[in-house]
Parts: C-alpha cells; sequence; structure tokens
C-alpha cells in the first residue's frame, strides 16, 4: 500500500523566488519525503525493561535529548523521556518494531499516514528555519533533533548533515500544507527548487 501526499495539492516542482542569475548549486532545495515508516515508540513509566540492549536495524535507542542514531536507512530520533520516533525507508521494519517492543512495556504506533515530511538543503537552510521558529539553531548539530515550532505550527526538526545544511520537518499532515507554506514563503528571499 502505498501513502497518498500531505503535499500533493500545495508541492509544485520548479525554481521560485531569486533565482535568477544564481547557480543552481547554490539555491535551496525544498521536497515532500513519502512513504517512509514512521513509529513512536514509549516506554511505560512502569516497565523496568532495559531498552538499551534493544537493537532495531542495526541501531540501539538512546535516552539522551537532542540525539538521533540513524545508518543509511533509518534514524531513531530522541522526542521526550522514553520516547522515540523511528523514521525508515525499510517499511518491513515494522513487523520487527513490534516483536521486539512487547507491548506489555512499550506503546507502539504507526505514524505513517499521519505526518508530512519536508526536506530543506542548501546554505541557507538555518536562516530560513530562524525566521519562524525560536529554537537557537546555531547549537543544533549533525544528528540531532529537536520539538518546536513554526509560525505556530508544532513540528520535529531533524538535523540530517551540516555540509551543506540538511534538515527534515515532521508536522501532522492536517498541517503539511500550512507549514508547506511557510517554509516556501521564507525561501523565497535566497531562491530555491522544489524537487
Amino acid at each position: 500500500m502505498s501513502l497518498i501526499s500531505a503535499l500533493a495539492n500545495v508541492h509544485i516542482t520548479g525554481q521560485f523566488g531569486d533565482h535568477e542569475g544564481k547557480n543552481e548549486n547554490d539555491l535551496l532545495k525544498v521536497s515532500e519525503i513519502k512513504n517512509l515508516l514512521i513509529v513512536q515508540i514509549a516506554q511505560y513509566k512502569n516497565s523496568s525493561v532495559s531498552f538499551e540492549s534493544i537493537d532495531i536495524d542495526g541501531l540501539k535507542i538512546k535516552n539522551e535529548p537532542l540525539t538521533v542514531t540513524s545508518n543509511q536507512n533509518t534514524r531513531i530520533m530522541w522526542s521526550g523521556p522514553k520516547n522515540w520516533l523511528l523514521v525508515s525507508s525499510k517499511r518491513d521494519l515494522k513487523k520487527n518494531i513490534l516483536d521486539k517492543f512487547k507491548d506489555t512495556d512499550f506503546a507502539v504506533t504507526d505514524l505513517s499516514h499521519s505526518r508530512a515530511i519536508i526536506e530543506i538543503e542548501g546554505k541557507e537552510t538555518i536562516e530560513v528555519l530562524k525566521k519562524g521558529c525560536p529554537f537557537n539553531f546555531n547549537t543544533l548539530k549533525k544528528n540531532n533533533s529537536i520539538n518546536s515550532t513554526y509560525n505556530g505550527i508544532a513540528l520535529i526538526v531533524d538535523k540530517i548533515d551540516e555540509e551543506p545544511n540538511k534538515v527534515r520537518l515532521f508536522t501532522l499532515r492536517s498541517f503539511g500544507e500550512s507549514l508547506y507554506h511557510s517554509i516556501t514563503d521564507a525561501s523565497l528571499e535566497f531562491g530555491y527548487r522544489s524537487l
């Protein structure tokens, strides 16, 4: 089963904003990421099971603020004490997750259909984020994630890379179009290519 795009009605490919006369590699790249497995994992307060030994796609989960563990296909973001968001291009990982995180100790919720994901890449990415988010992005490093707001829209920011800056923004599907408009409006000043 394929996912229906959260941004199908607004995401248009092309070049926008102040792009004339600029090298295409200097433009921001804005794209929608689709068809990922997104699973929230939360350990119950009364659970005494150790999660440090649990391995998902070769990754261990960590209970450290801002921390993201990742490999080529999967990213596990800390989103609160004993609470993680797992995002993977391997959609078949869901069975493995359900087998390893027993429902007597963990709540495992598939959020794949309920999120919109926008990826921004380019040297001005952080400037775009600063326009609408109160977080100090000078402290956000590669493989960090935060929960915050952008122009009043709740989101998760996952910093994937630093050279060039690359982030993924996760928001509720119902706010996807509003976030997309906010991000693309903030990107117009720098010029962007929508993929």
